[in-house]
């Protein structure tokens, strides 16, 4: 026989064979013969991959790297080795939080509940060893170290299982699964010994227990192993499916027990399984439970309506005192941890309701409890009130503004005073006070013990009839004889907590809150504005009583507030909301009047402007502009420190240049325009909006503060209306310039740049290699401005008043006059246009030709080209007699062109050099756009201010706006290198 069939026949001998030592002194005397035989090596591999080969689940895996962690852990706490305790929890909190891990967890009943034992154990066994201050003294460095950083990781890693953690605490039962890993059969014997080392908690000086345990567990492997060789041919038998009366019987057997349920390839495997018992859901019973407890609740049901009829019974029959006293504690019960604020209110408010009846010295003050309980539903800074308890708090504070404004005569009306502490004790009876005494008394007693008279029963007597009375009969008692002890006067003063101006004043705040948090293209806002006129009738009233009461400051607060709801809204939407016709003119200056006389110097700003806003926005620019000077706050708003207030400047700013606009005052317009529309912020100067700054990231805080100052979107102003204006206004006073300028270094004429950043515009308009049709509002006035510049006026007059931005301006007739006014002043550019750029191709003009050409009369371009001449921007002549115009051709010297390039040069160094010192001070925020400032920057609010340049200007009669102080006093810094002394109305 071959060495091959050899070495394959003993290897079958041996994984036959039953006695270890045989088999590895056969496998022994096989490597000697074999020595380096690879055929010999492959038989062995296979045997060995055929006996050790076992194919485990994901789950299993899983598991046991959990309960293979655990182990060391557990082995690590009985010789108290730290270092080790750390390093397998960390182990075993790595495999518990991997991603697939988690998955196969979640897919199998979620959290084992030995892992939940262990951070239990663990928990208790660090706690423990901490609190052994002298242990842990004796411990090494690294040993300590270890301890503590146990301690600070276990808080960390309980906190996603601290539920667990608490139930397991409060049910320590071991589950079925530890309870067979701890207690399994002694019959094997390397599994008992794996289990006495892991969870024996014996010390291993007790070598007899052991000994003994041993010897049992040997004895009883031998007799297990004695009985299965005797019954070896048996289970063969059964294996290979014999026909003999044992193999049946036990087949029988294995059918009618555990083993009946499995099926297939399970069912012949040896291992423990654990079959569960199917339970048999008793439905009828169930249903029998569903029956019974329907008829329990119709019974409950049935019972609950007496009980509802003799409730309101008890409460018609609540005397005031009781209300009062009811009211007392629901009050004092407000803010405790645990109480519910709803629950509170619901209270309150059935209170009220009852306590209609009694008047309203008592009505009030539950009305005014009611209305703080609605206002503490609102947790948050940021939340605001929902808005049917916004409705209710409006309709409880109506119902005291009427109660207190009933009647015709004044002197009978009531008022509202502080609450005293006299007036609570009389509401409540004196309870506790009664109780101070009844103690007193106690202590006093001779024979009777002292706990005894405590609890005694106190009998009150009414001094008037004898009789006996409770504590709230008594107390009704004492409230009305103290009412009818008043006067007239102190009869109408209602004691009450609370101020109402502060209610007012909270509920104009949470109304504006909701405007800014709902959706403004939702139809929710369009409801939600319905309740302005409700809260525009709740402050005429509230104001009309504190002028009735002569309480001024409170009465300002209320005037101002009015103000704030009327001055944005145009008469013609006003008459649509209202239904008729108000005249808002008189009402907005009467109300700003008495603000003026009565109000904080922040109330005057605010209310100045607002009065301004109002002036613009109905076109009577004139008025706004004087009222603007006088009050001067184009030089204080910088100093106020309000951002809303700095808003609300930078608001009235724009509106007074679109009223300018509006009425064809295209400097002022763009004077007032320029600075918020030459930034980027615009949306943050008017509070519409939050732009994205890519340079640096807001705190959070300051996002939140700056959400919380938006206007509301009903107060905005149209930014693609306000660009329009600003760049129209532009367009009108930078092209008759460039067209004077010329190229650049052949025209001897000095002109002034109005606006760098519209000349920009244009430059990058006409670099580009391929420009499609116009379609923002900044493509058709780019297309405007290069037909103005060919002196094609028609087609730059169309393009402007195709504009579809034109309809959202309000007002009868408005839309029609902004037309007319842009093609008159394009006219009259155009015609300037064409003279700075072809004069001097022309040797005479003729007046009728011109007025043909650009549709003016003979007037109109007589003016104009007299104007030109007196300011000698053109120089020609009149020749009356023909009505020509003889131009002549001026050239400059060579002195006067070197004297010229040096002024050029000088400008632009006195311009360098303020940037330099601009650096070094700090206020580096020049605008190369028009030569402006920002304004001041309020950091700590985290907002830009802006005094819009507009603001800063002084009017004369005969020049346009100059800047104040230091950035126009000189002329302008960078608003031109030409005139230093502003330019001059050209309208």
């Amino acid at each position: 026989m071959s060495r091959f069939w050899a070495a394959n026949e003993s290897s079958s001998d041996e994984s036959s064979s039953d006695d270890s030592s045989v088999s590895s002194s056969s496998s022994e005397d096989n490597k000697r013969a074999g020595g380096n035989n690879k055929w010999l090596e492959f038989s062995d591999d296979s045997d060995s991959e055929e006996e050790v080969r076992v194919v485990k689940s994901a789950k299993t895996r899983t598991f046991e790297s959990l309960e293979e962690s655990i182990k060391k852990i557990r082995n690590a706490m009985k010789v108290k080795d730290y270092a080790t305790i750390q390093a397998s929890c960390d182990d075993l909190m790595k495999t518990v939080s991997s991603t697939k891990s988690k998955t196969i967890i979640d897919a199998h009943g979620g959290v084992p509940r030995f892992f939940v034992r262990i951070l239990c154990d663990l928990e208790d066994f660090i706690m423990a060893r901490k609190k052994d201050k002298a242990a842990f003294k004796k411990l090494s460095p690294s040993q300590g170290r270890a301890l503590n950083r146990m301690g600070l990781t276990m808080k960390k890693n309980n906190r996603a299982y601290l539920k667990l953690m608490t139930e397991y605490r409060a049910n320590p039962s071991i589950s079925d699964n530890e309870a067979s890993d701890d207690e399994k059969p002694k019959a094997v014997v390397s599994d008992s010994d794996s289990d006495s080392d892991s969870d024996s908690d014996s010390d291993s000086d007790k070598k007899s227990d052991s000994d003994a345990d041993s010897k049992s567990s040997s004895s009883s492997s031998s007799s297990s192993s004695s009985s299965s060789d005797s019954g070896s041919d048996s289970d063969k038998a059964s294996d290979w499916g014999s026909s003999s009366s044992s193999s049946s019987d036990s087949d029988s057997d294995e059918e009618g027990g555990a083993y009946s349920e499995l099926k297939g390839r399970a069912r012949w495997l040896k291992t423990n399984t654990v079959v569960v018992e199917k339970v048999v859901k008793d439905k009828e019973g169930r249903g029998q439970a569903r029956k019974e407890a329907r008829a329990a609740a119709a019974v409950a049901k049935a019972e609950e309506v007496p009980k509802e009829e003799e409730l309101k019974e008890k409460e018609e029959e609540m005397s005031a005192a009781v209300l009062n006293r009811k009211c007392k504690e629901v009050v004092l019960s407000r803010g405790r941890r645990g109480n519910d604020t709803k629950q509170v209110l619901e209270q309150l408010e059935k209170l009220s309701e009852l306590s209609v009846k009694y008047g309203p010295r008592v009505e009030i003050p539950m009305l005014m409890h009611t209305i703080t309980a609605q206002f503490d539903l609102v947790k948050t800074l940021d939340d605001y009130m929902e808005t049917p308890v916004w409705k209710s708090c409006a309709e409880h504070l109506e119902r005291v503004a009427s109660v207190l404004e009933a009647g015709e005569d004044d002197s009978k009306k009531f008022c509202l005073g502080p609450a005293s502490t006299e007036d609570d004790d009389v509401m409540i009876g004196n309870s506790l006070g009664k109780k101070k005494n009844k103690t007193k008394d106690a202590a006093g007693v001779g024979d009777v013990g002292a706990v005894d008279a405590a609890s005694a029963v106190v009998q009150l007597v009414n001094p008037h009839t004898g009789d006996p009375e409770t504590e709230d009969e008594r107390a009704e008692r004492l409230r009305v004889e103290k009412e009818a002890n008043m006067t007239e006067e102190e009869l109408r003063v209602i004691p009450v907590v609370g101020s109402l101006s502060l209610f007012m004043n909270r509920l104009d705040q949470e109304y504006l809150k909701s405007l800014q948090r709902i959706s403004s293209h939702s139809p929710d806002y369009i409801v939600r504005l319905r309740d302005e006129v409700q809260l525009a009738k709740l402050l005429t009233m509230i104001f009309n009583y504190f002028t009735r009461v002569d309480s001024k400051e409170e009465a300002a607060q209320m005037a101002l507030r009015r103000v704030e709801h009327l001055y944005y809204s145009h008469d013609t939407i006003a008459e649509q909301i209202n239904g008729k016709n108000v005249d808002t003119v008189e009402l907005i200056s009467g109300l700003c009047t008495f603000v003026y006389q009565e109000g904080t110097d922040r109330e005057k700003t605010r209310a100045m402007l607002c009065h301004i806003y109002h002036h613009a926005l109905h076109d009577r620019f004139l008025e706004a502009r004087d009222l603007l000077l006088m009050s001067h706050l184009q030089d204080n708003i910088a100093n106020v420190g309000d951002v809303s207030t700095m808003v609300l400047f930078n608001r009235m700013m724009v509106t007074v240049g679109l009223s300018a606009f509006r009425l064809g005052r295209i400097w002022d317009a763009h004077q007032c325009l320029s600075e918020i529309c030459s930034g980027r912020n615009h949306r943050e100067l008017l509070a519409q909006g939050i732009s994205n700054n890519r340079y640096g990231d807001k705190v959070p805080e300051e996002e939140k503060a700056e959400k919380r100052r938006q206007v509301p979107y009903h107060q905005h102003i149209n930014l693609d209306l306000i660009e329009a204006c600003h760049l129209i206004s532009a367009m009108l006073l930078e092209v008759p310039n460039m067209a004077a300028a010329g190229d650049e270094g052949t025209s001897t004429r000095r002109v002034k740049v109005h606006s760098r950043m519209f000349r920009k515009q244009c430059d990058i308009y006409n670099r580009q290699v391929f420009t499609g049709p116009p379609e923002q509002i900044k493509d058709f006035i780019m297309c405007a401005t290069k037909a103005l510049m060919k002196g094609e006026w028609n087609e730059c007059a169309n393009l402007l008043t195709g504009l579809e931005v034109w309809n959202l301006v309000p007002g009868d007739n408005a839309v029609e006059k902004i037309k007319t006014m842009l093609v008159e002043k394009v006219k009259l550019e155009g015609l300037r246009t064409f003279l700075y750029a072809f004069s001097a191709q022309y040797d005479s003009l003729s007046l009728g030709q011109l007025c043909d050409m650009f549709g003016l009369s003979k007037n109109e371009v007589h003016s104009i080209v007299s104007k030109m001449m007196i300011n000698r921007e053109l120089h020609a002549s009149w020749d009356q007699p023909t009505d020509t115009i003889v131009l002549r051709k001026v050239e400059a010297s060579s002195l006067q062109m070197l004297a010229l390039q040096f002024a050029e040069k000088t400008a632009h160094l006195v311009e360098t050099n303020e940037r330099l010192l601009d650096t070094k001070t700090g206020n580096f925020h020049f605008r190369d756009g028009d030569g402006q400032r920002y304004g001041d920057h309020n950091r700590g609010h985290g907002q830009r201010r802006s005094t819009a340049s507009g603001g800063k200007q002084n009017y004369s009669s005969n020049r346009g706006p100059k800047r104040s102080g230091r950035g126009g006093g000189r002329g302008g810094r960078g608003s031109g290198r030409g005139g230093r002394g502003g330019g001059r109305n050209r309208n």
